[in-house]
């Protein structure tokens, strides 16, 4: 999620006329490479890994990520040419703490595949709170991690990051006022100076959704669906479109703030689901997923040079995905493999 409710209050003044497109026919797009699509696979009901990669390749898709190595997915992905970030799940941290154990999981999970697979990003932890029980092996597993990539001579391919949230920003608004909070502040540092030195990205997971549905009085639909017709936020020199940009450059603002002016930033999730509340439709679904495609081929207000590498989440519904009925219904296709919205990468 993003901005806390009572940080947007009184944000939004200025009457907007309301979108909202209650069905969308299949939308014929052309997107950059800059969009990946995220591959989870908590559902019993999913296609082949050789079959994923194929609908991967047949649509254009030239990035995935994936939320741990997956012995046949890696396989699958062999001579396929899809860059690809692996992530290392909260659960495995505290044994990466030890420096024999990273080696061992890059030796078996990475190498025997480097040849023909192109890695990308190793994604050390995903979401990981300053609160959480594993905040304490991040920075240790991602060191190790790193030194194992080293060790086996990818360290000019692979980057090691890990994927953060938007909970650690306080304050949150406006985006030129961005910081990491009090409580994440000595969490997070010293992960960006690591990951800094050695020339990383920070992978943020953004949800205009979560936004929307937390404060639909001052958060419009259309704000969140790149749909507003002219700027919703003034801050200083920056106009604001699109709650996207907005999170987004208040990131930049906190890593400013943390000491790291020039560290680029990966949108490593963002998604939009098509059912399970009453903002959750297909109509809606397909406008953020089309207009995201389009918007990242170009950077945001802060940063206004080059594209936003982003990933997709998720490329298919998955029927296993724990907590409420929406998590379940983010996918750009349908477990059969019948796309939801014709998108096209490429």
């Amino acid at each position: 999620m993003y901005f806390s409710y009572t940080t947007l209050k009184n944000t939004f003044m200025t009457p907007i006329l309301l979108l909202l497109v209650l069905f969308m026919p299949a939308l014929q797009i052309t997107g950059g490479q800059s969009a990946g699509v995220c591959y989870g696979r908590n559902g019993d009901n999913l296609p082949s890994d050789t079959e994923v990669i194929d609908l991967y390749k047949s649509n254009g898709i030239g990035r995935m990520r994936i939320y741990e190595p997956n012995q046949a997915t890696l396989e699958a992905l062999r001579g396929s040419n899809i860059e690809l970030m692996v992530t290392i799940l909260n659960n495995n941290l505290q044994a990466l703490t030890d420096a024999a154990a990273a080696t061992d999981w890059v030796q078996k999970n990475v190498q025997p595949y480097s040849a023909d697979v192109k890695f990308k990003y190793i994604a050390v932890g995903n979401e990981v709170h300053p609160d959480a029980a594993e905040a304490q092996y991040l920075l240790p597993a991602i060191q190790n991690i790193q030194n194992a990539v080293k060790a086996a001579n990818l360290q000019s391919q692979i980057k090691v990051s890990t994927a953060i949230d938007t909970t650690l920003l306080d304050p949150s608004f406006p985006p030129s006022d961005g910081a990491f909070s009090s409580a994440a502040n000595s969490f997070i540092t010293p992960i960006i100076t690591f990951l800094g030195n050695n020339g990383a990205p920070l992978l943020v997971n953004i949800y205009p959704y979560f936004a929307y549905i937390g404060d639909p009085a001052n958060i419009k639909l259309e704000y969140a669906l790149f749909t507003s017709p002219g700027v919703v936020v003034q801050d200083g020199s920056n106009g604001y479109q699109n709650i996207f940009d907005a999170i987004l450059d208040t990131h930049y603002s906190a890593l400013e703030k943390a000491g790291a002016p020039n560290m680029v930033i990966v949108v490593s999730e963002s998604g939009w689901p098509s059912e399970g509340s009453d903002a959750a439709t297909n109509g809606n679904a397909g406008t953020y997923y089309s207009n995201l495609i389009n918007h990242v081929k170009t950077g945001t207000p802060k940063r206004p040079n080059g594209a936003i590498e982003t990933y997709l989440f998720a490329m298919f519904d998955e029927n296993l995905k724990d907590g409420a009925e929406v998590e379940k219904h983010f996918g750009i296709f349908s477990p059969n493999k019948q796309p939801k919205y014709q998108l096209t990468f490429g």
